[in-house]
């Protein structure tokens, strides 16, 4: 327990650090690419900007989601970062929108960047990026590890537009600009839209996707001493832990031994589906659903 604790901790502790960077990062890549008139570099500080709100509040959410169970949140506040996943996301939609809306006329009046500034600011934006990335390799936590990726996406980014840079440096084709600024922009939006989607069905309560509902129920079923089950309901508080609530009944009255060795059956059935937590309750026979009977 206490090594959970400890690398649940420098799991933290890499998060913040690596908030500070690309905070830092952020606002050096505006004022560049506003100097560097580029909306490739432009497109990509958005793309950081909401890394860092992304990274900010899964720092705070570390520790905030943690809180135990109160009298107001019983089941604790593991929902507060799908919060997050949601304001995040309406950022970077907006954001993108705007980004397109200069970059599009862009394609028909090209302007040339500021090739030279653009080189160095990729070079930055690979080395600074790429510390980001070794800093929490090796973490533990989902949440850490999900951080890591979205850095090595970054530090790809990076490599684009050196790539362009030095293209820019050889031949006069300024359109390459707004090109991978539309591209950059695309490809958020494409990764926003699905994650909302995904926020938005847990807020709503839907089944996992994960989660086949009728393939549970028949294994349910198909366990010794189970006539039927009804009333079976599945959702996730954040993503990860996953809840089930069902009524089960039984072929016959089942005696506390019985009872136990059933619902060591049921938790073993859960637990290959991520279910962390279930509420069952057992109906013997030529007994009334207490629900259906009012």
């Amino acid at each position: 327990m206490s090594q959970d604790h400890h690398h649940h901790h420098t799991d933290t502790k890499n998060i913040s650090t690596v908030f500070f960077i690309n905070l830092i990062f952020t606002v050096i890549e505006l004022i560049g690419g506003i100097m560097t008139n580029s909306m490739a570099i432009l497109s990509d500080a958005l793309h950081d900007l909401g890394d860092s709100l992304s990274l900010g509040i899964s720092w705070y959410l570390s520790h905030f989601s943690e809180k135990k169970p109160s009298r107001a949140f019983s089941y604790g506040y593991r929902r507060f970062s799908l919060l997050a996943a949601l304001i995040n996301s309406f950022v970077l939609v907006i954001g993108s929108t705007v980004i397109l809306f200069e970059a599009i006329p862009r394609l028909l009046e090209p302007e040339m960047p500021q090739v030279q500034g653009m080189l160095y600011l990729s070079i930055l934006g690979i080395v600074v990026n790429g510390i980001a990335v070794l800093r929490l390799h090796g973490s533990s936590s989902l949440n850490a590890k999900v951080v890591g990726y979205h850095m090595l996406e970054d530090v790809l980014g990076w490599v684009a537009v050196l790539i362009v840079s030095v293209v820019l440096m050889f031949w006069n084709v300024p359109i390459l600009d707004p090109l991978l600024s539309i591209l950059f922009t695309a490809f958020i939006l494409w990764n926003v839209i699905k994650v909302l989607g995904q926020t938005l069905k847990i807020f709503l309560q839907a089944v996992p996707d994960s989660i086949d509902l009728e393939e549970i129920t028949q294994k349910f079923k198909n366990l010794p001493m189970i006539e039927s089950c009804h009333d079976t309901h599945i959702w996730s508080l954040d993503g990860e832990h996953h809840i089930l609530s069902t009524h089960i009944k039984t072929n016959t009255v089942l005696n506390m031994s019985e009872r136990k060795q059933l619902r060591r059956d049921i938790d073993a059935l859960l637990k290959a589906y991520q279910i962390k937590q279930s509420t069952v309750e057992f109906e013997y026979p030529n007994e009334d659903c207490r629900i259906h009977s009012h």
